[in-house]
């Protein structure tokens, strides 16, 4: 994700890429990583450093979870607007990093998918549910993807919940051989299954089921560049907003 960030900031007129930070790597050229010419930026280990030295106005993380609530506030602190697609933060996390954007009166966008394809699943979904309101989601992800469920998962349950009310779907003495099997339980008793395999990029079904039919309705992110779109759109749009938008759909769908 850092390289097609990357490249896609470096072939858009209206941006100007100056910094970049990975633990791994110090010292090489940014250009060179995602095929392009020597850029005369290298990639350094301290982000506090880099956003004193370069003065972005944006920082875009795709980290870890371990490592991205910390990078978010580091650069809210200096005054740098962060465009996250760092999934596995703590609600406890997420509140204060609201509080801290309000305080600063700082934008900030974070998105558990960055794919406008993916966005529009997610309101699709939410609108499906409303009439076939038993589901159940399955996400694929590569094998070096560190969380389960995703974040784009999780939200997808969270729009297709709050779609359905306080309906309640499975069976309360279910029986599970292998435990585990069924996939984690969400609020509602939505089914979330996760697939972790080397070959896979970013994918999602939701399937519906109803008195004699099913829909399923699926997003495919093939390339890492399928990103990229909602990527650039949050860095024009964070520019104009205080406070922190959670979710792409927010700035899609106003």
């Amino acid at each position: 994700m850092g390289r097609e960030v990357l490249k896609a900031v470096y072939k858009t007129e209206d941006m100007i890429l100056v910094g970049a930070v990975d633990v791994r790597g110090e010292g090489q050229d940014v250009g060179p990583l995602w095929g392009g010419p020597e850029m005369g930026i290298t990639l350094e280990g301290d982000l506090e450093k880099v956003l004193a030295e370069a003065r972005p106005d944006v920082m875009v993380d795709f980290t870890t979870p371990d490592a991205v609530a910390g990078n978010i506030k580091t650069a809210l602190k200096s005054g740098v607007r962060p465009v996250v697609g760092t999934t596995g933060m703590s609600s406890g996390e997420l509140e204060e990093i609201r509080n801290l954007a309000e305080s600063l009166k700082l934008g900030c966008v974070i998105a558990p998918n960055f794919a406008i394809g993916a966005v529009l699943m997610m309101r699709f979904a939410a609108e499906a549910a409303r009439y076939l309101p038993h589901v159940e989601i399955i996400e694929l992800h590569h094998d070096q993807k560190l969380d389960a469920p995703s974040g784009t998962a999780i939200k997808t349950a969270e729009l297709v919940a709050a779609a359905r009310g306080d309906f309640q779907q499975g069976l309360p003495t279910e029986i599970e051989k292998i435990p585990g099997v069924r996939g984690g339980s969400y609020e509602g008793g939505i089914r979330i299954h996760s697939v972790r395999l080397p070959g896979l990029v970013a994918h999602q079904e939701v399937i519906f089921g109803g008195l004699g039919q099913t829909l399923s309705i699926r997003h495919d992110s093939i390339s890492r560049e399928s990103f990229m779109p909602g990527v650039l759109l949050a860095v024009r749009r964070v520019m104009h907003l205080e406070g922190v938008v959670y979710g792409l759909e927010n700035l899609l769908f106003e």
